[in-house]
């Protein structure tokens, strides 16, 4: 059973703990892709992969609860919860939209927070303080850094943290992006066995790469998607500035 498939079957219990019917109108599931102003607004660089096209956000509302969920597959959706529970997981844009509800649920039930991505000048406000976050855990350690968040990878290389960056776009890979060179992700576990720790997307945990990771080093998730996982699964999570 895939993490997203254990995170469903906990989704329909808590659906059955509240009583929730999971047909009705009432627990009606909106989703949709962000324009990149409405995802990140105007942050102060431009090589986000939000503005840059290559991904969108998706978002998700469950009455007053708001989640979001990076995917490269756009698209709307809306039904009932009910519905999101059925649906395969077996593309990259279901597997946003159910993740993306699940975060909005969370954040209904008060059960996660930053569930909606930080905008303008956040990014660059929550970049500045992962330098001192890991140095207060961690020391000075090697850092397996996976998908590219300029932001993040920016203050972690000016703070002189030695770092291997892997990305899965290939505009990207043998590139040196923010002073770090960018490694092909398909090769993850040798630089997880490299480093000391791991700072790595959320969506890893969509895709069901997460595995990968999976070398008894300390694993540390970054931004909104992961927001209703991390909690779900008592995984390490850091999203400073969102929302």
């Amino acid at each position: 059973m895939t993490l997203l498939e254990e995170a469903r079957t906990k989704l329909r219990q808590l659906a059955a703990i509240h009583n929730w019917d999971e047909t009705e109108k009432i627990h009606i599931v909106s989703a949709r892709d962000l324009t990149p102003t409405e995802a990140i607004g105007t942050p102060d660089r431009n090589d986000y992969p939000l503005l840059k096209g290559k991904e969108v956000m998706m978002e998700a509302r469950f009455r007053d609860g708001i989640g979001q969920a990076y995917t490269d597959q756009a698209g709307r959706f809306e039904g009932t919860l009910g519905e999101v529970l059925q649906l395969p997981l077996n593309t990259n844009f279901y597997r946003a939209v159910f993740v993306a509800t699940l975060n909005a649920v969370m954040r209904h039930l008060k059960q996660a927070d930053a569930t909606i991505h930080c905008k303008d000048n956040e990014p660059a406000l929550c970049a500045t303080q992962v330098p001192d976050y890991i140095r207060k855990r961690y020391g000075q350690p090697k850092i397996a850094f996976i998908g590219l968040q300029p932001g993040l990878i920016q203050a972690l290389h000016d703070a002189g943290f030695e770092m291997r960056v892997t990305d899965l776009n290939p505009d990207n890979i043998a590139q040196v992006r923010c002073g770090e060179k960018i490694y092909d992700a398909i090769n993850n576990s040798e630089h997880v066995h490299w480093a000391d720790i791991v700072l790595s997307t959320g969506s890893v945990l969509v895709n069901d790469t997460y595995h990968e990771l999976q070398h008894g080093k300390p694993v540390i998730y970054y931004g909104v998607t992961a927001a209703g996982l991390a909690n779900m699964f008592n995984l390490n999570r850091i999203c400073f500035c969102g929302r």
